[in-house]
């Protein structure tokens, strides 16, 4: 694309001034097309223990000033790759969790016409069964790389079948992800019962627990995940508890013995050739984090997405 809009400049505007959009990139209105887009999701009303994940995508946006334009790690400029925009965030009805689903499905489907890929800040997990319907009805069933301390495949709370603690249950039975292709990476921590991981394999789940990273590292790691998920097209999804509370106490329902900030970025940056057609990263609650710890590596696991999508979408244009 010609005539790339990036972020404006810290040698010239201070990391601390101007609007507060993801990484001070251009908003959407700001720019006639795009290919890349980060978008908030304020929605928490799923949530089963600590309250205030709403208030996450503008902690991460505040988070994200200070990343700048070239990523070392993956050699990629990606607000110059492609068009980066920050479309803001999508409104959606605090009291009514099927209604606020349907309005998520309907931003982020706008969002995602012609394929491009989002970047989605929540907000609570809840906000991942919309985002995969979106995302399947422009890719088909897709397949899905879940990093989280829990399943997220219980049935419902207090009959409640739209809860943070459900959309891949719900995800898996609607056909939005591939059974042979579906994994969760990080899973720690009490159950209810050991029927809990007979139910998710049912539901076409393998796991990776986070102790298996003791056991055969990150590349290990890395390489089972791949083994799985192999081409097709892939949605990644992050609650931000699969790090330690020590890397991410600002969450709702934290659990000890996580991955470290490092290992994470390791494993998304692993993910460069694969096609990940849209992502998410939620449920930093910005009331619990101190110094900001949280909001930083949800930021900076937001630029990772960014930089795969941009040098793939920058590469399809070129062609």
């Amino acid at each position: 694309m010609n005539d790339i809009v990036g972020q404006a400049d810290g040698q010239k505007s201070p990391r601390y001034a101007g609007l507060s959009t993801f990484a001070r990139l251009p908003r959407i209105e700001d720019v006639p097309n795009y290919d890349v887009s980060v978008v908030g999701i304020p929605f928490d009303a799923g949530v089963t223990f600590r309250p205030g994940a709403r208030f996450g995508p503008s902690a991460i946006r505040e988070a994200s000033r200070l990343l700048r334009p070239y990523n070392p790690a993956l050699d990629s400029r990606p607000f110059a790759d492609a068009q980066v925009v920050d479309a803001g965030d999508i409104p959606c009805n605090p009291f009514d969790i099927p209604q606020a689903m349907d309005e998520i499905q309907q931003g982020l489907d706008g969002l995602m016409a012609g394929g491009r890929p989002v970047v989605s800040l929540g907000g609570d997990h809840t906000i991942a069964l919309p985002a995969l319907r979106a995302a399947s009805a422009h890719h088909g069933p897709l397949a899905l790389v879940h990093f989280d301390a829990h399943l997220d495949t219980w049935d419902t709370y207090f009959g409640a079948p739209y809860t943070h603690g459900t959309p891949f249950r719900r995800a898996s039975e609607e056909g939005l992800i591939r059974k042979d292709r579906s994994v969760h990476a990080g899973i720690r921590g009490s159950l209810y019962d050991q029927k809990d991981l007979l139910d998710d394999e049912s539901l076409g789940f393998t796991v990776i627990n986070a102790r298996d990273f003791d056991r055969i590292g990150t590349q290990g790691i890395v390489e089972r995940v791949q083994a799985r998920v192999g081409d097709a097209p892939l949605y990644v999804s992050i609650d931000i508890d699969v790090l330690d509370p020590a890397f991410a106490p600002a969450t709702g329902t934290p659990e000890s013995g996580g991955m470290t900030s490092r290992e994470l970025l390791g494993v998304i940056r692993s993910l460069r050739d694969n096609c990940i057609v849209a992502a998410d990263i939620v449920e930093v609650s910005p009331a619990y984090d101190h110094a900001a710890i949280t909001a930083v590596a949800a930021a900076n696991l937001a630029y990772e997405f960014i930089s795969i999508m941009s040098a793939q979408q920058g590469h399809r244009s070129t062609h």
